[in-house]
């Protein structure tokens, strides 16, 4: 029996940190093990986006390592997030606090996944990887994947930079596939985050391990599902009611509508994927697969995710106070979840063995 380990990362902005700090604690468990070496898909929806490109992408030294160890990906939102998400007093006056155009400037995240990341089509990956989108002129999801050529053919650097185009906090993303010719009307491609269909992608990749024949036969998949902390802040009636058009968008309300639609997007595909993949019954305790000693060898699908105590659940608050308070969410969420990044961690040794 083949067994096929994925990865699977949330989006949710400057909380990317937290699954951030799960990978960088789950690699030190694989004793020197790459996160490519590892799992034989890694897929990512917006900030999970950019962390899939990160543990997938080939340096562009040309050395065979990721582009980005798990350490370097904890320094990108910890140290760099300030400015991805900044905006000058000015700004927010001229654009009325995000209402009259995107929230930030793209320019800073573009220069730092450029850099990570070189010019690396998806097609290169060193292994399976899935990160989503959607196009706004097609009006459909888009899979960019090199488990099939067709969309394997856009840089690493773009791809993550569409996955995170969050509808007001920033613009579009018109990125170029390389695989259609120079004059095809279709070579370029306006996409926004893939966070408005899967902004948890453990089904979409599910879908690819499928179509790629890993669970045929006695083949079977273990899935490593992160989450960037549960949007659970009530919306008060009261305040609701009278909101409109544009309360209900509005970044000063914390963005409502996008936050529902993510958030109920995320807590419905852990629902469908405990029940798919886990033995009946298998509770889910504070958005977490419970890990016990009578279901651990059973379990096929392992959820780490938990509510945001202490920290700020928007997606734009990178600072220094929130920064602390999502690392300390990530700890938390790593002891509670011991058990489950341990046994996961167990199951890759035991079949492909420590790294170098």
């Amino acid at each position: 029996m083949t067994v096929r380990f994925i990865l699977s990362i949330d989006g949710g902005g400057i909380r990317g940190l937290i699954p951030a700090l799960v990978v960088a604690d789950l690699a030190k468990r694989l004793k020197a093990l790459p996160m490519h070496k590892a799992f034989d898909l890694i897929a990512g929806t917006s900030t999970g986006g950019i962390i899939a490109a990160g543990l997938t992408c080939p340096h562009p030294s040309g050395s065979g390592n990721a582009a980005c160890a798990p350490g370097d990906i904890v320094d990108l939102y910890a140290k760099q997030g300030k400015d991805i998400f900044g905006s000058t007093l000015l700004s927010k006056i001229i654009n009325v606090g995000g209402l009259a155009e995107e929230r930030y400037d793209a320019t800073p995240l573009e220069t730092k996944l450029q850099a990570q990341l070189g010019i690396n089509e998806i097609a290169a990956g060193l292994t399976k990887v899935l990160i989503t989108a959607y196009d706004i002129k097609a009006r459909q999801a888009l899979i960019m994947s090199n488990s099939d050529d067709e969309n394997s053919h856009f840089r690493y650097w773009q791809a993550a930079r569409a996955s995170s185009a969050a509808p007001s906090y920033f613009e579009p993303a018109l990125i170029e596939n390389f695989g259609k010719p120079a004059n095809d009307p279709d070579r370029f491609v306006p996409l926004v985050d893939g966070g408005v269909f899967a902004n948890d992608p453990v089904l979409p990749a599910y879908v690819e391990a499928s179509k790629m024949g890993w669970l045929k036969g006695r083949d079977s998949v273990v899935i490593l599902s992160l989450g960037t902390g549960q949007q659970n802040r009530p919306i008060p009636y009261q305040q609701a009611k009278n909101w409109g058009a544009l309360g209900w968008i509005n970044p000063s309300n914390g963005t409502p509508l996008i936050s529902i639609l993510m958030q109920g997007q995320v807590s419905t595909s852990a629902y469908e994927a405990n029940s798919l993949f886990n033995p009946a019954k298998t509770k889910m305790v504070d958005g977490s697969t419970q890990v016990t000693p009578a279901n651990v060898d059973k379990l096929a699908y392992f959820r780490i995710d938990g509510a945001l105590i202490g920290a700020n659940d928007e997606m734009d608050d990178a600072s220094d106070g929130n920064i602390t308070a999502l690392t300390n969410v990530a700890n938390q969420l790593i002891a509670r979840n011991d058990a489950a990044l341990a046994e996961v961690a167990k199951r890759i040794l035991a079949i492909k063995g420590a790294g170098p």
